[in-house]
C-alpha cells in the first residue's frame, strides 16, 4: 500500500479526486477488500479506529489543585507563625490557632474537590462509550465486525440507517443519501456519487465521500476506506481542539489578583504596625511578634476561597436541576459577564426535524401547525374563509380555523407512499427511520390521518441529476380514483421531485377535487407559489400521479402524461421557546448571532422568524476573503452568518474577543469544538451533541434547550452577586478587625502604658479570638449568602464588563467606611468598659461579642441594596442564629476558659446594645450616601 504509514489526514487527502482503479491500487486493496490476515496487520499498524480519549484529570490533581491559591498559602504561613511563637522565650506554640486553620483548610479542599470531582464524572456519564458495528468485506464476503476493527483499505457495506465508522471512498452507490449536519452543519441529507470530483472542492460537495460520525439516511453504496480513528475528519478536529491550552477564566484571574493584593497589604500592614510598636511604644519583643501574628488572623479572609467554593458549586448543582452540566465550577461566574453568544442554528435555535408547514393545492394554500415529529396538527387555509368551522366556536375575523384535511389527500398521500423513510420499532431511540424530508412527509400525512398502505412494485431513484423519485405501487385507493378517468389502469405511479422538474411532466393538474388541463397561466402559478414558499426558507416539492398498466414500462414512459397534486413546502423551524429566550437575552445587553452551515437564505429567513437582523449577513466565502481587522469591524453588525466551516466559525469567535466582548459559543456538531474551545464559555448539546463537543466544552445542555442558556446566564449573575455580597462581607468585617487591633494597641500604648507595654497577654483582641470571629461569621453565615436568592431585576442590568471587578469603587468605598465605623464604636466600647470596670478581660470580652454581633448582623445592611428581604434565604436565617448561639456558648459554658472571656451580665449587655445600635444608623446613613454618590451596585 503506497500510502501505509500515512493515512489520509483530514485536510490535506484528495482521495475525491481519484477515479475507482487508482484508488484502488494506491491502497492495495479491490472490490473483494481485504484478506482477514491483511486486515490484522493493518489494524497493528494503525491501531484501533477509534477516537483516542484525551488524559484525563486524576483524583489527586484535582485535590490537590484546590489548595494552589495566595489565599491559601497565606492561611499556611499563619498557621506556622502559630506554631513557631513556641520558639520564643517563655511561650508555647498556639497549637489551637494553627488547628483551627488547617480544618478550614483541609474543608475548602474538600469542598471544591467534591464539586469539581463530580463534574468530571457526570461528563464522561454522559458519553456514549459504545462502538456501532460495520460492515465489511473480508476475503469476499461480508462480515460484520465491530467498527473499531475497521482499517484502511476496507471495503465498507453500507445501507440505510447505518452510523458510517470511518472516512471512505464511495465506489458504488444506489439513491444513497446521508446526514453530515454534525460535521458540515448542514441541516439536510446530502446525495451521494461515486463520481469524480475536483480536488479543490469543498468537504461539504465532496459527494463521492462518506465520513465518520454520519449517516446513512436513504439508498446504499459501498466504499473503500481512506481515513480511520485519529486520521478522520473528526479526528483531526479533536486534534486541534486539545491542541488549544484551557486558560483561567476573567473570575479565576481576579481572585487570584485579589488574594495577590490582599498578601502584599497585609504583610504591609505587619511590617508598618511593628515598626510602630517598635518606635512608639514600650513594647518587647513578645508582644511585637504577637500583634504581628494577631493582624495576620484578622486580616486573611480565610473563609473567601471556601466560600466562593461552594457559592459556585451551590449555582452549579441549581444549574443541573435546570439541565446544564458545568465542567468547570469557575464558568458558572463566567456566564453572568457573557455578552456574545455566538450559536449553531440547527439543533440548537431550530428543532433539527423538517417539518412540513405549507401544502398548495390549486389555487389554494394551506398551513400545516405543529412541528417536529409530533402527528398532531391541523391544516388551515391562507388568505380565504374557512370551509369548516366548529359548531358553536365564536372565531375572530382574522383567526383561522382549522379545515377538512380530505381535499388535501392526494398530495399528502403521494408524499407518503414516493417515500423511503419508516416508522421505527418501538424499541429504538427514534421515532422514524429515513431521510428528514421523507420523514417531514409522513408526518404530514399522520396530521391527516393518511397511513400509507401499499405494495411498491417497483422504484425509480432520486439522483442529483434526475431531482425526481418514482414509486410504482399496487394501490387500489389511487387505482381507483384514477380509474374513473383513465379506465382500469391496475397500478399507480407516485412521483415527487422539484416542483419545475415534476411540472415538466405533467399535462393535468387536480382543482378542487377534478382534474384539469395543465395551462401556461397554472404552470406559472404554481412557480409563482413555489418561489414564494423558496423565499420564505421554505424546501419546496412537487407532487404528481398517473395510472400505470406495465409497471416495468420504460421510464420516461411511466414519467410522463402525470396528474400535477400539489406542493408541500418544509423548513427546520425555530424551537417554539426560543425567539422568547433571544428577546430576554437582549434585554439583558446580550447579542446573540447565528452563525450556521446552512445556505444564506435559510439562515436569513430563519433568522427573521427569530428576530434577528439579516440585513448584512454574510455567508463564509465573504468572512474568508476579509483580514482580521475587517472582520473585527464587521462582527459589531452582522448579526447572523452562513455557509460557515469550521475554521469560519473559529474566526468570528476571536472577531469578537478582539473586540473585548465575552463570547459563549453553542455548538452540537463535530464542525462546533473548535468554536466551543476558542469561546470564553463553550457550550454544546447534551443530546443532539458529539462526545468532541461535550468535550471541548464548558457546559453541557442535557435538554438541548437555549432557553436553558439564559437561565443558566442568569444563574450567573446572581452567583456573581452572592460572591460580591460576601466579599464585601468579609472584607468589610476582616478590615474592622485589622484597624481595631492596630489602632487599639497605638491607643491602648497612650491611654494605659502599664497595660500595652510589655505584658504578652495584653492585647485588644487574642489570636485565638479573632480566629473565633472569623470562624462563626466568615463560617456559616458567609456560606449561606451562596445560597441567596437572585435579585428581581438581575436580567434588566447590562452585563458585567471587563472594567467592572468583584470589588470595584462602590464595594471598595464600602468596605473602607463599615471598617472604620466598627473600629470607631468597638473601640468607644473597649475603652468605655476598660475604664468603667478596668477589667482587661472584660473589655475584651466586649469587644469580641460586639464584632460578633455586628458582622453577622451587618448581612442584611449587605443585602437590602438588593432588595431581599431577611427572611428570603431561610439558610442565612438558620447560619445566623446558629453563630449568636455559639458565641454565647463561648461566654456562658467551659469554654470561657479556653478563649479566657468572662460572662456578661445585663449592663455589659446594654452597653453592647447602645455600641451596635449607634453602628447601624452610621452605617445604615453611610450605606445611603454611597448609593446616592457612587451608585446602587
Amino acid at each position: 500500500m503506497s500510502r501505509e504509514g500515512d493515512q489520509a489526514s483530514a485536510g490535506t487527502a484528495t482521495w475525491h479526486a481519484e477515479g475507482t482503479e487508482a484508488l484502488f491500487e494506491e491502497l492495495d486493496t479491490g472490490p473483494e477488500g481485504l484478506s482477514r490476515a491483511e486486515a490484522k496487520r493493518r489494524l497493528e499498524t494503525y491501531g484501533p479506529n477509534e477516537i483516542g480519549e484525551a488524559d484525563g484529570i486524576s483524583p489527586l490533581a484535582i485535590f490537590v489543585s484546590q489548595f494552589q491559591d495566595v489565599l491559601i498559602y497565606l492561611l499556611l504561613f499563619a498557621a506556622l507563625l502559630s506554631v513557631g511563637i513556641g520558639l520564643l522565650p517563655g511561650e508555647s506554640p498556639n497549637l489551637v490557632d494553627a488547628a483551627l486553620i488547617l480544618v478550614i483548610l483541609l474543608a475548602n479542599g474538600v469542598f471544591g474537590f467534591v464539586q469539581d470531582y463530580r463534574a468530571e464524572r457526570s461528563i464522561e456519564m454522559l458519553q456514549d462509550l459504545s462502538s456501532p458495528d460495520a460492515t465489511v468485506i473480508r476475503d469476499g464476503e461480508k462480515r460484520r465486525i465491530d467498527a473499531t476493527q475497521v482499517v484502511p483499505g476496507d471495503v465498507l457495506v453500507l445501507e440505510q440507517g447505518d452510523a458510517i465508522p470511518a472516512d471512505a471512498r464511495l465506489i458504488e452507490v444506489t439513491a444513497m443519501e446521508t446526514m453530515e449536519s454534525a460535521l458540515t452543519g448542514e441541516s439536510t441529507s446530502v446525495g451521494k456519487d461515486p463520481g469524480v470530483v475536483d480536488p479543490e472542492t469543498a468537504l461539504a460537495e465532496r459527494h463521492n465521500m462518506v465520513y465518520m460520525d454520519t449517516n446513512v439516511v436513504t439508498g446504499r453504496g459501498r466504499a473503500v476506506v481512506v481515513g480511520t480513528g485519529m486520521d478522520t475528519q473528526v479526528g483531526g478536529i479533536v486534534t486541534q481542539i486539545r491542541s488549544v491550552e484551557e486558560g483561567q477564566t476573567p473570575f479565576q484571574e481576579e481572585v487570584e489578583a485579589l488574594g495577590r493584593r490582599i498578601g502584599l497589604g497585609i504583610m504591609g500592614l505587619i511590617a508598618l504596625v511593628a515598626a510602630v510598636q517598635f518606635l512608639f511604644t514600650q513594647a518587647g519583643a513578645i508582644p511585637i511578634v504577637l500583634t504581628a501574628l494577631t493582624l495576620a488572623v484578622a486580616a486573611v479572609p480565610e473563609g473567601l476561597p471556601a466560600v466562593v467554593t461552594l457559592t459556585l458549586a451551590l449555582g452549579s448543582r441549581r444549574m443541573v436541576a435546570r439541565n446544564a452540566l458545568v465542567r468547570r465550577l469557575s464558568v458558572v461566574e463566567s456566564l453572568g459577564s457573557i455578552d456574545v453568544i455566538l450559536t449553531d442554528k440547527t439543533g440548537t435555535l431550530t428543532e433539527n426535524q423538517m417539518t412540513v408547514t405549507r401544502v398548495g393545492l390549486g389555487d389554494s394554500l394551506y398551513e400545516v401547525t405543529g412541528a417536529g415529529l409530533d402527528p398532531e396538527g391541523d391544516f388551515r387555509r391562507l388568505g380565504g374563509k374557512d370551509e369548516i368551522v366548529d359548531s358553536g366556536a365564536e372565531v375572530q375575523a382574522d383567526q383561522s380555523q382549522p379545515v377538512d384535511p380530505d381535499p388535501l389527500g392526494p398530495v399528502i398521500r403521494c408524499g407518503a407512499l414516493c417515500n423511503n423513510a419508516e416508522l421505527a420499532p418501538e424499541s429504538a431511540n427514534e421515532a422514524y427511520f429515513g431521510d428528514p424530508t421523507e420523514i417531514a412527509l409522513l408526518v404530514s400525512a399522520a396530521k391527516a390521518g393518511i397511513e400509507p398502505n401499499a405494495t411498491r412494485v417497483r422504484e425509480i431513484p432520486f439522483s442529483s441529476e434526475r431531482k425526481r423519485m418514482t414509486v410504482v405501487v399496487e394501490d387500489e385507493e389511487g387505482a381507483a380514483a384514477a380509474a374513473s378517468s383513465q379506465g382500469d389502469p391496475g397500478y399507480t405511479a407516485y412521483l415527487k421531485g422539484a416542483p419545475r422538474t415534476v411540472l415538466e411532466r405533467c399535462d393535468r393538474i387536480l382543482v378542487d377535487g377534478t382534474i384539469q388541463e395543465l395551462t401556461d397561466e397554472r404552470r406559472a402559478a404554481v412557480l409563482e407559489t413555489t418561489a414564494d414558499l423558496a423565499a420564505d426558507a421554505l424546501r419546496v416539492l412537487g407532487f404528481a400521479t398517473r395510472s400505470v398498466e406495465d409497471p416495468q414500462a420504460d421510464e420516461a414512459e411511466i414519467e410522463s402524461g402525470l396528474v400535477f397534486l400539489g406542493l408541500q413546502g418544509m423548513i427546520d423551524p425555530p424551537r417554539e421557546e426560543v425567539p422568547r429566550a433571544v428577546a430576554d437575552c437582549r434585554d439583558a445587553g446580550i447579542r446573540v448571532v447565528m452563525a450556521t452551515g446552512d445556505n444564506l437564505e435559510t439562515a436569513k429567513a430563519i433568522g427573521r422568524s427569530i428576530g434577528f437582523d439579516p440585513e448584512g449577513a454574510l455567508t463564509g466565502p465573504e468572512v474568508a476573503g476579509l483580514s482580521d481587522e475587517a472582520l473585527a469591524e464587521a462582527v459589531e453588525g452582522t448579526d447572523v452568518f452562513a455557509r460557515m466551516d469550521p475554521g469560519q466559525k473559529v474566526r468570528v469567535a476571536e472577531a469578537l474577543q478582539a473586540q473585548d466582548h465575552r463570547v459563549a459559543m453553542t455548538g452540537d456538531g463535530v464542525n462546533d469544538a473548535p468554536g466551543v474551545r476558542t469561546a470564553d464559555v463553550g457550550i454544546a448539546m447534551g443530546q443532539r451533541g458529539t462526545d468532541v463537543t461535550q468535550e471541548a466544552s464548558d457546559m453541557v445542555l442535557q435538554d438541548d434547550n437555549f432557553v436553558t442558556i439564559r437561565d443558566a446566564i442568569a444563574e450567573g449573575r446572581g452567583i456573581f452577586d452572592n460572591i460580591r455580597k460576601f466579599v464585601n462581607y468579609l472584607l468589610s468585617a476582616n478590615a474592622g478587625e485589622v484597624l481595631v487591633v492596630f489602632l487599639g494597641v497605638i491607643i491602648g500604648s497612650a491611654l494605659f502604658p502599664t497595660r500595652f507595654a510589655g505584658a504578652s497577654e495584653a492585647l485588644i483582641l487574642t489570636p485565638v479570638m479573632l480566629l473565633w470571629i472569623n470562624l462563626v461569621t466568615d463560617g456559616l453565615p458567609a456560606l449561606a449568602l451562596g445560597a441567596d436568592p437572585k435579585a428581581a431585576d438581575i436580567m434588566a442590568r447590562p452585563p458585567r464588563g471587563d472594567e467592572e471587578p468583584v470589588i470595584d469603587r462602590r464595594v471598595l468605598v464600602s468596605i473602607g467606611t463599615i471598617g472604620v465605623l466598627m473600629t470607631v464604636t468597638g473601640l468607644g466600647l473597649f475603652f468605655y468598659g476598660l475604664d468603667v470596670t478596668g477589667e482587661l478581660l472584660v473589655a475584651q470580652t466586649l469587644l469580641f461579642t460586639f464584632l460578633v454581633v455586628v458582622e453577622v448582623l451587618r448581612i442584611q445592611l449587605i443585602r437590602s441594596r438588593y432588595r431581599l428581604s431577611p427572611f428570603s434565604n431561610p439558610w442565612l436565617v438558620g447560619a445566623i442564629a446558629s453563630s449568636l448561639v455559639l458565641q454565647l456558648a463561648v461566654l456562658y459554658t467551659p469554654l470561657a476558659g479556653f478563649f479566657d472571656v468572662v460572662p456578661l451580665g445585663l449592663t455589659e449587655w446594654s452597653w453592647i446594645g447602645v455600641a451596635f445600635v449607634a453602628f447601624v444608623v452610621l452605617a445604615v446613613v453611610a450605606e445611603v450616601t454611597i448609593s446616592r454618590v457612587v451608585g446602587e451596585y
